[in-house]
C-alpha cells in the first residue's frame, strides 16, 4: 500500500517553494524570487525531497535541471497556488464591493408595520443602486424563527421592532416612532377625546397582530403586562398591511407606531388619535448574525436600509431617526 503523504507537514509556502525552484532551475534565483535567502531555500528543498521521495532538482553540467517528477508537479502546483489565491484572496476582493455590477442574491425577513412605503423603498433604492441584485423578501410570522435562519444563512437580515431585541444578534437601530391608535372616524375616541383614557381604552376592542411564535406577547401587550394591565384582542392579523382598512370599517383600535398610520389618514375613513397609556417608543432594528458581519455586501446592504429609514424620517416628519 502507497503511504499517504502527511499533509500536516505541507504549507502553503512550501508548495511555492516548489513552484518556484523547479520554474527558475536555480536555488539562487528561486531565493531572490521568493525573498529569501539560498540556505532557507535550500532547507526547504530538502524538505521537498523527503516529502515527494523525489531529488526534484539534479546537476547537469555547471547547472541543474528538474526531475521528470518534478515537471510533472509543476502544474499541480501552480493550480494549488491560484486556488489559494481565489480563495484566500476573496475576502481583499469583496473589500471592493461594486453595487452597480453586483450579481447576487439578498434575503431579508421584515415585519410590514413599520411603514407601507418602507419595503417599496428598499426595493427601489436596490434596484437603482444595484440592478444586478435579487432581492428576496420573507414575512416574519409565527413560523418564522428568524434567529435559527439567521444562522444557516437563509436570512440576510431580519427587521422589526423588539421591546428588547436578542442579544445574541448584532443589531442597528434604524428608527424611533410615538405609539399612537388608529381609529376609524366615527370612533368614540374621535368623537369624545376628554373621555379617551385608559380605562375605555383596555376595554375597546383591539386588533393586533400574530405574535412571532405561539404564545408571545407583542410590543404593546408586553408592556401592558409590565404595568399589570391587558387590553382585549378580538382580531388577530398575520397581515398587518390590510390592518387600516379593517380598522376603517369597524371599531377596532390599531396600536401601532405613527409613521404607519399616518400614511393611511389621506386614503381611508380614519383617525390618528392619543393613546391613552404612557407607552415607550416603538424602536425598529436591524438583526445579523456574525457570520454575515463584516461582509462588504451585508454592510453595503444594511446601509442601504438606514438611508430608507431616513428618507422615510424626512417626509414623515413625525419620528426620530435614531444615528
Amino acid at each position: 500500500m502507497t503511504q499517504q503523504p502527511d499533509l500536516a507537514n505541507i504549507d502553503l509556502h512550501l508548495v511555492r517553494v516548489l513552484h518556484t525552484v523547479i520554474s527558475e532551475r536555480s536555488v539562487s534565483r528561486a531565493a531572490l524570487r521568493l525573498g529569501s535567502t539560498q540556505p532557507q531555500v535550500s532547507a526547504q528543498l530538502k524538505r521537498l525531497r523527503g516529502l515527494t521521495g523525489d531529488a526534484l532538482l539534479v546537476r547537469s553540467g555547471t547547472g541543474l535541471v528538474p526531475t521528470d517528477a518534478a515537471l510533472d508537479l509543476l502544474a499541480p502546483a501552480e493550480r494549488l497556488l491560484q486556488e489559494a489565491a481565489q480563495l484566500f484572496g476573496a475576502q481583499r476582493k469583496a473589500a471592493a464591493f461594486e453595487p452597480a455590477r453586483a450579481q447576487l442574491t439578498f434575503k431579508v425577513a421584515a415585519a410590514d408595520y413599520l411603514d407601507p412605503w418602507f419595503l417599496p423603498g428598499v426595493v427601489a433604492r436596490l434596484q437603482r443602486e444595484a440592478p444586478g441584485v435579487t432581492l428576496e423578501m420573507h414575512p416574519l410570522s409565527a413560523d418564522s424563527n428568524y434567529q435559527r435562519k439567521l444562522a444557516l444563512g437563509e436570512v440576510d437580515l431580519v427587521i422589526g421592532n423588539w421591546l428588547s431585541p436578542p442579544g445574541e444578534l448584532h443589531l442597528g437601530k434604524l428608527l424611533s416612532d410615538e405609539v399612537v391608535c388608529l381609529v376609524a372616524a366615527d370612533h368614540p375616541a374621535v368623537k369624545n377625546p376628554r373621555a379617551w383614557d385608559t380605562e375605555r381604552y383596555l376595554a375597546s376592542d383591539h386588533i393586533a397582530p400574530t405574535p412571532l411564535h405561539p404564545g408571545a406577547l407583542g410590543v404593546i401587550d408586553e408592556f401592558l403586562a409590565e404595568q399589570g394591565m391587558a387590553r382585549r384582542i378580538t382580531v388577530r392579523t398575520a397581515h398587518f398591511s390590510l390592518a387600516p382598512m379593517m380598522v376603517a370599517r369597524s371599531h377596532l383600535v390599531l396600536t401601532t407606531g405613527r409613521l404607519f398610520c399616518q400614511r393611511h389618514i389621506h386614503t381611508l375613513p380614519v383617525r390618528v388619535v392619543r393613546c391613552p397609556v404612557a407607552c415607550p417608543p416603538l424602536a425598529y432594528y436591524q438583526l445579523w448574525h456574525e457570520r454575515n458581519h463584516h461582509s462588504p455586501a451585508q454592510r453595503w446592504l444594511r446601509e442601504q436600509v438606514r438611508e430608507v429609514t431616513r428618507e422615510l424620517q424626512a417626509l414623515g416628519g413625525a419620528t426620530r431617526v435614531v444615528t
